[in-house]
């Protein structure tokens, strides 16, 4: 056995001395400061004793572990710059695979993005270089500031749409100032934390969202085979197919160190120069060639009119970028399982539009489809949108020969795969297992997208899902009446307990559960321990139903409200002359620790259960808040 060290023997001493179980004094002595790394031969001897040992039995088992540590301390000295050697060349070795990764998946990305950039400026009415300009900025910034790496942002065809008017009536120098503009609207939006309502966004909303840009990116890649003869149509479709061919095989039965659509586009590219295969190409749509961006302040006049002139179109442009940008957002947050933070990401976007504005630009968003292809093709750090950028300047400035001598059949190709990846294909299957109205949402929702644009269809969707729920949620409320003897003043009581929600929604339902008429007791108690009042029409309810019970003389009271319930009675002043019992044994229900909810159950109108159990088992369904840690205070 080797000499202990100077360190063994001191672990060894603290082990000993301090070891009421062996196991876990062991574990901190082992896990002090050491000059010497720690190997897996020292974490490798098993620590599974018993800890309900006698104290005797304790102190021999951790001098025995401790000693085993001491001695592989010791025979791992010989072999330590050998392994230090290989770790780090392991971690060499994985930090340059990563960064060639992105560094492919950005130059991958920065291909597909040049014609749809091109033909967005198209659609708004600009020069090519704006676009491109406006994509170089946007990925740049956003890959340096943006909370997901992985999404892709460039002059998007959604806020093209929108500018175009404003471009067509008043000019290009009106677009830069409305682009700076939008920026400021979202770095404002970020400031105030408004991207967290994306959340209110449904799962079917969401769905048709994706399919409706689907269709909307694969019917663009038509605009391709506009002006092509019969002869350079089918060889143009062959390519297309071969394209399509080659990112399907090529990760399957080739390689996966490589982006699939990168080696796709340089083989086919390769093949047409090769073979000279007639057929369109990026330079027969427009020029790529040009400077870099330079400062440039729009030139517009500094007045009231100006401003009233592009706000409608700079707010307009900003939400519908936020909202792409936020709902592929979270389409990366869940491929790649991590979580970001919506604000950084909104404000993100408002620096590279005033950035983009400033610098001639057209302004953008995110792209689902540019993000997809780099998230599929490895890019999941901010080289990626940073190589993306710098490719784009690079083609501008000195490759722009190369870059137009790329055939639009590989591009088409490489859109058309993407279209088939991000296409929900459950969608189908969901029919006849979801309920009606989600299928109504996903089919409006995709529908509206390609008809319109992605801010009305989300709001479309929105509201009707909102409608949905408010529906299905006014037909849940319920009530049962029973009788307490000598409840007040020696009178019985009915008492009126009800369950469920009560808003506007369902304030019409409420008004007739209670008939005053055919209620014989004289004292009427309203209960809405499993209850809640959400607004003002449910409190305008329960003044029409107090007025009409004590119209009929009955003495009426309330009890079991919960504190903000009993703060919009407060609110309300005279507006509801109601007399509220306090419970001072009542569970406030302000938040509420999981494991308190853990065992809370109970039918919803069993009229048998106490207050108390009626009480928890409004508490888990009300409060229960996934993944949260919520806590309880009780008075």
């Amino acid at each position: 056995m080797a000499p202990l060290t100077t360190q063994s023997r001191g672990t060894l001493s603290r082990c000993a001395a301090r070891a009421p179980c062996a196991r876990a004094r062991a574990r901190r002595a082992f896990a002090q400061p050491s000059s010497q790394p720690r190997t897996l031969q020292e974490v490798s001897y098993p620590l599974r004793r018993p800890c309900r040992e006698s104290r005797s039995k304790r102190h021999v088992s951790a001098s025995r572990w401790c000693t085993a540590v001491a001695a592989a301390s010791s025979t791992t000295q010989s072999t330590q710059s050998d392994d230090s050697t290989t770790t780090e060349a392991a971690t060499a070795t994985v930090s340059y695979s990563s960064v060639v990764t992105n560094v492919l998946a950005g130059l991958t990305v920065s291909l597909a993005m040049i014609p749809e950039s091109l033909a967005f400026t198209f659609v708004a009415g600009v020069a090519p270089q704006v676009g491109l300009a406006a994509a170089a900025t946007m990925a740049g910034v956003c890959a340096l500031l943006g909370a997901q790496p992985g999404v892709i942002s460039g002059a998007a065809g959604a806020t093209a749409v929108v500018i175009a008017p404003l471009v067509a009536s008043h000019g290009v120098e009106y677009l830069f100032a409305c682009i700076a503009l939008t920026g400021v609207v979202q770095m404002i939006a970020g400031q105030l934390r408004l991207g967290k309502f994306i959340r209110l966004v449904p799962q079917p909303v969401m769905m048709g969202f994706v399919n409706g840009l689907a269709l909307v990116i694969g019917s663009a890649q038509l605009q391709a085979f506009k002006g092509i003869g019969s002869e350079a149509l089918f060889p143009m479709i062959g390519l297309v197919a071969l394209t399509m061919a080659l990112i399907y095989a090529v990760p399957r039965y080739v390689t996966k160190k490589l982006p699939a659509p990168l080696v796709a586009i340089v083989a086919v590219t390769t093949l047409v120069r090769t073979a000279a295969i007639d057929t369109k190409t990026i330079g027969d749509i427009a020029s790529v060639a040009g400077t870099l961006p330079t400062l440039h302040f729009p030139q517009v006049p500094l007045s009231f009119d100006m401003l009233a002139t592009i706000a409608p179109y700079a707010v307009s442009v900003a939400a519908v970028g936020l909202i792409e940008t936020l709902l592929t957002q979270q389409l990366v947050d869940s491929i790649t399982e991590r979580r970001t933070e919506t604000h950084t990401e909104c404000i993100a976007q408002g620096v590279a539009n005033v950035a983009t504005g400033f610098l001639g630009g057209m302004g953008g968003c995110a792209m689902i489809g540019q993000s997809m292809i780099n998230v599929n093709a490895g890019g999941r750090t901010r080289v990626s949108g940073l190589t993306c950028a710098a490719c784009l300047l690079g083609f501008i400035v000195i490759g722009s020969a190369l870059i137009e001598a790329v055939p639009l059949a590989a591009l088409v190709g490489t859109m058309w795969m993407l279209v088939l990846d991000i296409w929900d294909k459950s969608t189908f299957k969901r029919i006849g297992k979801v309920p009606k109205t989600d299928i109504v949402v996903v089919a409006t929702v995709t529908a509206v997208t390609v008809a319109t644009n992605l801010a009305v269809a989300v709001f479309c969707g929105v509201i009707i899902a909102s409608l949905s729920y408010s529906w299905k949620s006014a037909q849940r409320i319920f009530v049962q009446r029973q009788v307490e003897e000598k409840a007040y003043n020696g009178n019985s009581a009915a008492v009126y307990v009800f369950t469920g929600p009560l808003f506007f929604g369902s304030t019409t339902l409420f008004g007739e559960l209670v008939d005053p008429r055919s209620e014989e007791e004289a004292v009427v108690v309203l209960d809405f321990l499993d209850s809640r009042i959400w607004d003002g029409s449910g409190l305008e309810a329960i003044n029409e139903v107090v007025a009409k019970l004590e119209t009929c003389g009955k003495e009426v009271h309330i009890r079991h409200l919960s504190p903000d319930c009993r703060g919009l009675l407060d609110r309300a002043g005279d507006l509801v002359e109601v007399n509220v019992l306090e419970d001072p044994e009542y569970g406030v229900a302000v938040d509420y620790d999981r494991s308190i909810l853990s065992g809370l159950g109970g039918g919803l109108l069993n009229v048998n259960r106490t207050d108390e159990e009626r009480m928890q088992a409004a508490i888990k369904r009300q409060y229960t808040v996934g993944g949260e840690k919520i806590y309880v205070k009780r008075t």
